[in-house]
């Protein structure tokens, strides 16, 4: 037990920890939740226990020595030992009964049946790209989130699930490089940090994909499970613009963790993205927010212009309930280094640019840790002891 005479108090422990921040949201471990149990114990022995998403990568041992270092300025702490611990994301969905006899039972939410069977199991997070129209610049917000991302540290996938207009080969650089297989796996390529693949590597470019439904369906699903993805942090999807075939098959076959939507800031093309929050939602996938493209542009003047307008992204948002997560400028740099096949250029070139990807991705990274604590409530949780 505890020796309050020789010991200091919990509350200074915990007092302690509000003074460590998590290294992507940029707030303290009390505050969001990380800290399970705090124990002072004989010779002052410091025992805390956190809650983090994964148990692996320079996170947790980042946080080890900025813990380690918070507690021993604590007067009366000799050594800490710290365990930590990872929730299991398993979802635990409630049963819907139908309303009398003679009704049928309702059809099961696809992101349930997803989770049941996972065929991803190694990927953490798997986040689809989304648009109710095209031409909003949704595969550049895909690729340039998936590198910021992998920039940040994280093993990232990047899936071209655009199957009927695939532009992630070119804005990658790999159309002149065949894909590979082994067996009936298809290998990723491995550029930028990340791994990538697109239905584009696998056609001719000027084959044209007129493909039906069920067609369309197979593709999709040969691309996700055939690819050899290995462990991921995030896999990201781009899809391709509207409410048909391809986002059904994605919410059946995969367990998302959310969803981001790509608009302009005009109102037509808020009325679209509207449209695609409402597919999602019917899907049971989470909004995880939206992000805004072509949203200024600056002149040589350096005078910012509002060419579409202003605001749209934020009112959309504002009347959904859904968080802002950026905001992609009319960038002449952007539109070069995807025709060149280079977005990593994208982080070196212009600081201003490569702030606002940057902060794009951490937004996206914040609302994937809320979601996960609020999916990990009443989970069993598995750990290890430091």
């Amino acid at each position: 037990m505890p020796d309050p005479a020789t010991n200091p108090p919990s509350d200074a422990v915990y007092a302690a920890l509000q003074t460590v921040n998590d290294p992507e949201l940029h707030r303290d471990l009390v505050t969001l939740g990380r800290v399970r149990h705090v124990e002072i114990m004989p010779a002052g022995v410091a025992q805390v226990g956190i809650r983090l998403e994964s148990l692996t990568g320079p996170i947790r041992n980042r946080l080890r020595d900025d813990i380690t270092e918070a507690l021993m300025r604590v007067p009366g702490i000799n050594s800490v030992e710290i365990e930590f611990s990872a929730g299991l994301t398993t979802a635990q969905p409630q049963a819907v009964k139908a309303k009398s006899a003679g009704e049928s039972a309702p059809q099961q939410n696809p992101q349930i049946a997803a989770r049941e069977g996972n065929p991803l199991p190694d990927i953490k997070h798997i986040i689809a790209v989304g648009a109710g129209k095209g031409g909003v610049g949704k595969s550049t917000v895909s690729v340039n989130l998936a590198v910021a991302l992998a920039r940040q540290g994280h093993a990232v996938g990047l899936m071209d699930g655009d199957i009927y207009g695939p532009s992630i080969p070119t804005m990658l650089g790999t159309d002149a490089y065949p894909p590979k297989a082994v067996g009936n796996t298809i290998i990723p390529y491995n550029v930028h940090g990340l791994k990538a693949m697109s239905v584009g590597s696998l056609v001719e470019d000027d084959q044209a994909l007129i493909w039906r439904g069920p067609m369309a369906h197979g593709a999709f699903r040969q691309l996700a499970t055939q690819t050899g993805w290995g462990e991921l942090d995030y896999l990201i999807i781009d899809l391709p613009p509207g409410t048909g075939d391809v986002p059904l098959t994605m919410a059946q076959l995969l367990p998302l963790t959310g969803a981001v939507v790509v608009c302009t800031p005009q109102k037509v093309a808020q009325d679209d993205a509207r449209r695609a929050i409402a597919m999602f939602k019917q899907l049971g996938i989470e909004v995880l927010g939206l992000v805004e493209n072509m949203s200024y542009f600056i002149g040589d003047d350096g005078k910012e212009y509002d060419l579409f307008g202003k605001g749209g992204a934020q009112m959309l948002a504002h009347q959904q309930g859904l968080a802002v997560l950026g905001t992609v400028p009319i960038n002449i740099n952007l539109r070069h280094n995807a025709d060149a096949g280079d977005p990593t250029a994208n982080f070196t070139g212009d600081d201003q640019l490569a702030n606002e990807l940057d902060a794009l991705a951490r937004a996206l990274m914040q609302q994937v840790v809320a979601a996960q604590i609020e999916l990990e409530q009443a989970t069993p949780t598995i750990s290890v002891r430091d």
